[in-house]
């Protein structure tokens, strides 16, 4: 019996990963509907706004699914929000079993769920692949539970530790697959945040570039508003949203007031996080408070040390490049102040390492205690 519900539910788990980049803030969400041992019904939470996953496969059944045995990666919504809830199709359609990946966060729902479906005859099974199917949402239930996006830092680097050579040539550090890698990243999370630096010696795009993708917000920390008014980003700005954090400093300058239009004619918001310098912590909880529940740090060196200096970070994604690249001024990927002992240092956990054809890519979660959250910090761009 644990065997099969583990096979549908890693079926419900494959379906969900299908609303990467659509469903934000809301969770990836699978369902498989089961019926004498077949599969008479699949679904997924496909966009924000859309029927969750349950009431798709229900809706989609190709047979009478009373008696049938449902299984979903999250607790059944129970609360009516931009769509019904899902513990009432399940009721209606006379599903005999759920079994369930977890339980939701969200207040709204909370084992509220569970104990509709069960006070209503059902029999019902929590936990089914927990770990992974709790992996798969953790931007969701890091957002749920502290209103502030899921952080990740991501770089790579040549395997003595370099971004670069010490001419400040970086094209290429990996191959073509973990560049086709960071695509899949940039379309999980919600924005993707560099600063101005990076901006400068590599005129990004910071877009999505891979089928079906999605492009998330594009955040340029900018303290002095140096960005220039000819880069690939302010030339796209129409296309793709983008932010302009800077600082009060640069918001009052009579000087860059004109800059200032014409950089907002071009589509971009410009907001202030900070006196002097961007406070990524105040820019952090703005984020939040606009829904976008994850961001991706691509660099530079700056901002990933004011990252890491302030343990903003939730998860690190390193790419290491089959190369050596040597050199007193080659620089790393990480600046900022450093810790003075090494007791001090950011832990990790959860170390996973995957080859991407000639390159790794290493992923692992920081640890943290309570006074780590909600520490500030300013980079130093």
């Amino acid at each position: 019996m644990v065997q099969t519900a583990e096979k549908y539910m890693r079926r419900a788990l494959a379906l969900a990963e299908k609303g990467e980049g659509h469903v934000s803030p809301n969770p990836l969400v699978g369902c498989v509907v089961v019926k004498d041992g077949r599969i008479i019904g699949e679904g997924y939470h496909e966009k924000f706004g859309g029927y969750h996953a349950e009431r798709n496969a229900l809706l989609h059944c190709t047979e009478d699914p009373a008696g049938a045995d449902l299984y979903v990666t999250l607790e059944p919504c129970c609360h009516q929000g931009k769509t019904p809830p899902c513990t009432d199709i399940i009721l209606e359609k006379k599903i005999r079993r759920v079994f369930a990946g977890t339980p939701d966060v969200n207040p709204k729902v909370a084992g509220k769920g569970f104990r509709i479906l069960k006070e209503a005859g059902l029999e019902v099974t929590a936990g089914v692949l927990e770990e992974e199917c709790r992996k798969q949402n953790e931007i969701f239930f890091h957002y749920m539970s502290t209103g502030r996006p899921f952080v990740a830092a991501k770089y790579a680097m040549s395997l003595d530790g370099k971004i670069a050579c010490r001419t400040g040539d970086s094209k290429w550090i990996t191959g073509p697959e973990a560049r086709e890698d960071v695509h899949r990243l940039r379309r999980r999370y919600s924005a993707i945040l560099a600063g101005i630096g990076t901006v400068l010696s590599d005129d990004p795009m910071l877009n999505c570039r891979i089928e079906e993708g999605v492009d998330p917000l594009r955040i340029v920390c900018d303290s002095s508003l140096r960005l220039p008014e000819d880069s690939r980003i302010v030339k796209s700005a129409r296309q793709i949203p983008t932010l302009l954090a800077c600082s009060e400093e640069a918001i009052r300058d009579g000087a860059l007031s004109e800059k200032r239009e014409r950089l907002a004619k071009a589509g971009l918001e410009i907001r202030p996080f900070g006196e002097e310098k961007v406070d990524l912590d105040r820019l952090l909880s703005y984020l939040g408070s606009r829904q976008i529940d994850s961001v991706l740090v691509e660099g530079g060196h700056r901002i990933h040390g004011a990252v890491l200096d302030g343990r903003l970070a939730d998860k690190l994604i390193v790419y290491l490049g089959n190369t050596v690249l040597g050199g007193e001024g080659a620089p790393s990927p990480v600046s900022g102040l450093g810790s003075e002992r090494m007791a001090d240092c950011p832990r990790l956990e959860n170390i996973e390492i995957r080859r991407l054809g000639e390159d790794l890519r290493l992923t692992a979660d920081f640890i943290k205690d309570a006074k780590e959250v909600g520490a500030s910090c300013s980079p130093g761009s």
